[in-house]
């Protein structure tokens, strides 16, 4: 079974008179360990559609299942745990708090998971290291190059051990040879087992996926 389907989903939204249709009638399955890429120019409805898989906003019309929960008819608080344990967000602007070391910046899913200190501490020292970057555990996002604050989104992405990682233009504020490590590190999480589920524009990062999907005027061609 499809670990994300779409059935006929629709995501309209209303201007006064103007109706815009940023997904029409969208059905689309991926499987658990596909690497896929969201192609897609300016305005087709890619980010909308990721917005819809990262449970971060309903359908107008349609079905959406995350593994196995309904999350086009969910409540607030369902969807809220579905995106808190099945889903990792990796974004092109890092959503890094400056005022929070990496150690720091990484725990915060799961402070609010409830989990305890010790446990924080030991989930986000491995993810940490799973990045690469061990040696800058104490540091802040003022202190760390581009590329390292996107690892430590990518760390932040992983330390509830989600099941699908969605990255949203994740190369997007980079220079290509840091971009290129970054992708590398997706293709390392895809082959050990995680979803992920790529946004770009960029035809050079779509190619390294396994898989594309484009779309375009909300329709997926």
């Amino acid at each position: 079974m499809s670990l994300i389907e779409l059935r006929d989903v629709r995501k309209i939204y209303r201007l006064g008179e103007i109706e815009i249709r940023a997904l029409d009638g969208v059905s689309l399955e991926i499987h658990e360990g596909e690497y896929a890429a969201i192609v897609g120019p300016s305005g087709s409805g890619k980010s909308t559609l990721m917005h819809i898989l990262g449970c971060l906003d309903r359908v107008t019309e349609g079905y959406v299942r995350i593994d196995d929960v309904d999350v086009s008819r969910a409540g607030g608080d369902r969807l809220a745990r579905t995106r808190n344990e099945k889903i990792g967000f990796v974004f092109q602007s890092f959503n890094l708090l400056p005022r929070l070391n990496v150690l720091e910046n990484v725990e915060l899913p799961l402070v609010y998971s409830g989990v305890s200190r010790a446990e924080r501490r030991s989930r986000a020292l491995e993810a940490v290291g799973a990045v690469g970057l061990s040696d800058r555990t104490h540091n802040k996002p003022n202190q760390l190059s581009g590329g390292q604050c996107q690892r430590v989104a990518i760390a932040r992405a992983l330390v509830n051990n989600p099941r699908i990682i969605l990255a949203d233009e994740p190369t997007g504020a980079l220079d290509s040879k840091t971009g290129r490590t970054i992708l590398d590190l997706f293709r390392e999480l895809s082959q050990r087992g995680h979803t992920v589920a790529l946004v770009t524009h960029d035809a050079n990062v779509a190619a390294e996926a396994r898989r594309q999907i484009v779309i375009r005027d909300g329709k997926i061609v």
